[in-house]
């Protein structure tokens, strides 16, 4: 009997969305990437070979991509088309990003099917989030495809020309479409850096104590004219923010004479009411900035880890600018903060 098949692009995801569906449905893995650009001009075809550039592009063509099936990969599509023979209606399930999207066309157009075929996207592995998205399905967005296809194409333009150049000065060096402009910005950085002209100033810290309360403070102005701090100076070390004065060595010295051992008084109390809101849920950039201050890990491994989280349902989809949950996802939390911790740590509400 046939059953709709389910592709996805990774098999642990497989497996995860496999256990919710059931028996039902099939669920196969495409392994990623089912297609590429040429890795080298040996695997451009015979035809083309004279027409595109860096190994893959055809300029005259529109910037046109030749995408050719890697050999490690050809398994992998004639194992699809023959669960595709059995099924009734096939579902693009990668993730929602360009990378997911370009993974789904690829599929569409390497597989050709002649049965019906969805895209189906969502954003958490949980049974209702999966239900959802086979009863909500949509097309496949060839913006993200062609946005994938643009970086693609970059990657190739830029790293064959810089390739060229890296091989004339030698050594074990690399450049690229990101890390290129990267290191630009460092070394624009670093040259700023090194033109900084320095500029002293003097602030004055005073340890006060009142009934057996010991405080700092810091003395931020002098006959109600406020003291220059950092921020005042410019990068030529110049004081710019002319309503601020800037005391010498000598005056600071004599101030702290004159200030020690001598009574103060406290004219002011304020008492203030502060509010903390809990931190928001991760992006991909917080997310990457935790692990790696807290724990200590590099991009690539917190991405990783969130990867294989997120296949096997455990965190919702972690490549996002977006702090937005799911109700469900939401749900779920509250759900966990309850059985787990004291009824104080969660809110009436959300």
């Amino acid at each position: 009997m046939s059953k709709p098949l389910v592709i996805v692009e990774s098999p642990t995801k497989a497996k995860t969305i496999s256990n919710i569906l059931g028996n039902k449905y099939k669920v196969a893995s495409s392994v990623g990437h089912i297609r590429d650009l040429p890795k080298s001009s040996k695997d451009v075809p015979e035809e083309l070979k004279n027409k595109v550039s860096w190994n893959g592009v055809l300029v005259e063509e529109g910037f046109r991509n030749v995408y050719v099936v890697p050999a490690d990969k050809e398994k992998v599509i004639t194992d699809l088309k023959k669960s595709m023979k059995t099924a009734s209606e096939i579902y693009l399930a990668s993730d929602e990003d360009r990378e997911g999207e370009s993974i789904a066309w690829h599929l569409l157009e390497e597989l050709k099917p002649d049965i019906p075929i969805k895209r189906m996207v969502f954003h958490e592995i949980t049974p209702k989030a999966i239900e959802k998205a086979i009863e909500d399905p949509r097309e496949i967005d060839m913006n993200l495809v062609e946005a994938q296809e643009g970086r693609r194409t970059l990657d190739r333009m830029v790293g064959f020309e810089l390739s060229k150049i890296m091989r004339v000065l030698g050594g074990n060096l690399s450049a690229g479409r990101v890390q290129s402009p990267a290191v630009k910005l460092i070394v624009e950085k670093e040259k700023e850096r090194e033109s900084f002209i320095t500029a002293k100033y003097f602030e004055i810290n005073i340890s006060c104590e009142s009934s057996g309360q010991k405080f700092n403070k810091k003395i931020k102005s002098i006959n109600e004219k406020r003291l220059a701090s950092s921020k005042d100076f410019s990068h030529y070390g110049e004081l710019e923010n002319k309503n601020r004065i800037n005391i010498n060595e000598e005056e600071a010295v004599e101030l702290c004479k004159k200030l020690n051992n001598i009574n103060s008084k406290i004219t002011k109390i304020d008492e203030k009411k502060y509010r903390r809101s809990p931190s928001a849920p991760f992006r991909t950039s917080t997310l990457q900035r935790s692990a790696s201050s807290r724990l200590g890990f590099s991009p690539s491994k917190t991405m990783g880890v969130a990867q294989r989280l997120y296949q096997e349902g455990l965190i919702t989809y972690m490549r996002t600018d977006s702090t937005v949950l799911s109700e469900t996802a939401i749900s779920a939390a509250r759900n966990y903060i309850s059985n787990n911790f004291h009824k104080d740590y969660l809110p009436n509400e959300p």
